[in-house]
């Protein structure tokens, strides 16, 4: 490993490739440096270093260019620079010629162009390019990159509203953190897990999750210099928790890390989203809405402005202007299970919309028997959810999913929760198997 040859801290992907043996290599140097940058916060110079570590050295122009491109182009995905970092990733291709480790290579950037994709809102690219991804690590030994695979599979299937997927995902990083995997970014993988249990029974049943990471000094400042969503999201679920000492500290860590890299919007606009959702201010959170560059961020910010406009006297036309806003924002980030908890609100507002956001898992097997409704009624029942927990997922009364229930029953031509389950299964097995060829 580069990192114990050289005595240089470096991305862990770039020292399990073995880019160079030259101590003296100014690429891996320039890597080593940015790495430590980012680490600390420095996150402008980080991307500056990485910058030039990516135009490479004329001793190592091939094998060392690689990784330090992927470093880079990470660190772009990271601040939510999504343009230049397509960019860059398209360069790998030309790099990967004559490079000696293309597989190493192919698998890095593979797993990088997932969390672009799930960034940029496209989840479906996502969760097929991460899936080649752990593919190509696994043969070519690189299993530093999984627990990173494994988050943007946990997240894409949180958004969509698989929870069982998530649930799988969620715990193989466990399985990782155990075989010593997740080094690398133990923040992130913390808070994959945190919004999952958040999600299923609301943040206390997340909260040794959510303390951990804002009471640890380096868990927050690399959760919140990657994820530009995750300052808001804690702040939320602190305040939930009742200790405002806790979301206190969070809006206070995002601001001073926006103020050291002053321009880098991704962190300015986290920074106001948390303050002002501390605040309680409609108005700098729509604006947050608008800076946001990541497109689920974005929406969350929307949202959180709408349930506060909502709560305001004379304040529900703009109410339900932001939160169509929001429920824009996050379908166009690939999240229906967030926009579908938006509908909800609007439909308390008085407003009803045609149709809903359509949740993962069900396509294949919600056939033109069933809605789009009860296809989503009938997976969450399939894998043991009460009807009180159904309706929590989408948003609607246990009543609400009881006259469900009762639908589905009749035509799939079952009688029980038992045999809607088999049913449900051998259809899901059904809809999985490949088309034979004509």
């Amino acid at each position: 490993m580069l990192d114990s040859l050289f005595r240089l801290e470096l991305p862990p992907a770039f020292s399990a490739m073995r880019a160079c043996d030259s101590a003296s290599c100014e690429t891996v140097r320039l890597s080593a440096r940015s790495f430590s940058a980012w680490s600390r916060g420095d996150l402008t110079e980080a991307l500056r270093l990485s910058e030039s570590a990516s135009q490479g050295h004329p001793a190592c122009a091939g094998a060392c260019r690689g990784p330090a491109t992927i470093w880079h182009s990470a660190l772009l995905v990271r601040v939510r620079e999504l343009v230049a970092a397509a960019r860059s990733l398209a360069r790998i291709e030309e790099l990967t010629v004559g490079a000696g480790e293309t597989g190493a290579l192919v698998a890095a950037s593979l797993v990088c162009a997932g969390d672009l994709a799930l960034a940029q809102g496209d989840v479906a690219a996502a969760v097929d390019a991460v899936g080649r991804g752990v593919h190509k690590a696994q043969q070519a030994g690189l299993h530093c990159l999984i627990p990173d695979a494994h988050t943007v599979m946990a997240l894409s299937a949180l958004r969509q509203g698989d929870m069982s997927t998530s649930l799988e995902f969620v715990d193989q990083l466990r399985d990782d953190a155990l075989l010593g995997r997740t080094t690398d970014r133990p923040g992130q993988y913390a808070w994959a897990a945190a919004q999952l249990l958040e999600v299923q029974g609301g943040a206390k049943s997340a909260a040794h999750f959510i303390v951990g990471i804002v009471t640890d000094d380096q868990l927050l400042l690399e959760l919140l210099a990657s994820q530009p969503a995750a300052a808001a999201w804690l702040v939320r679920a602190t305040s939930e928790l009742g200790d405002v000492s806790l979301a206190q500290r969070v809006a206070s860590e995002a601001s001073g890390l926006a103020t050291r890299n002053a321009g880098l919007r991704s962190m300015e606009a986290a920074a106001v989203h948390a303050r002002a959702l501390l605040e309680g201010s409609p108005e700098r959170l729509v604006s947050a809405g608008v800076s946001h560059l990541d497109p689920w961020a974005g929406a969350s910010a929307f949202e959180d402005a709408g349930n506060l406009l909502a709560g305001l006297d004379r304040e529900r036309d703009r109410a339900v202007e932001i939160l169509e806003r929001a429920v824009e924002g996050y379908t166009n980030a690939g999240a229906p299970r967030d926009a579908r908890r938006v509908v909800s609100t609007l439909r308390g507002l008085g407003v009803r919309r045609g149709r809903y956001p359509r949740s993962a898992g069900q396509d294949g097997v919600s056939t033109g028997a069933l809605t789009e409704t009860e296809a989503a009624v009938a997976e969450l029942v399939s894998h043991g959810f009460t009807n009180s927990q159904v309706g929590q997922h989408l948003f609607i009364s246990g009543h609400t999913v009881a006259f469900h229930l009762k639908k589905i029953f009749r035509k799939l031509n079952v009688a029980s929760r038992v045999e809607l389950t088999r049913t449900w299964s051998r259809l899901s097995d059904a809809a999985a198997e490949p088309t034979p060829p004509r």
